[in-house]
């Protein structure tokens, strides 16, 4: 698993390669966390074009990050998901807080 980070304005983008579950979890959140805190974000997206796969332990990363954004009168989007991240969205609730955009640019047009 990586991570990779990049801004466009003040969106944070943050992008999983490879697996986001138990054993990555707590690394992306870390990460995830300083980078929040350090820069002058003000919306986070989520890019999972080169996720493989997630499991519940990714819900509590991207719900918790979508948290702290809020805390911060932010808001949060998901990118480029495939049909099992799509599916675990829709069974945890999360596509009812967190919208799903096709790409980056539609994401940052919504927010």
């Amino acid at each position: 698993m990586q991570i990779k980070f990049s801004t466009k304005g003040s969106t944070l983008i943050i992008s999983i390669i490879g697996e986001l579950d138990h054993h990555s979890a707590e690394t992306v959140r870390r990460k995830a966390d300083y980078e929040i805190m350090k820069s002058t974000t003000k919306n986070l997206i989520f890019d999972f074009s080169q996720t493989t796969f997630m499991d519940s332990s990714g819900i509590g990363v991207i719900m918790g990050r979508y948290k702290n954004i809020e805390k911060l009168n932010g808001k949060a989007a998901a990118v480029n998901v495939n049909d099992q991240i799509a599916r675990i969205f829709e069974m945890s609730g999360l596509s009812k807080i967190i919208p799903i955009c096709d790409n980056i640019d539609s994401a940052i047009k919504m927010m």
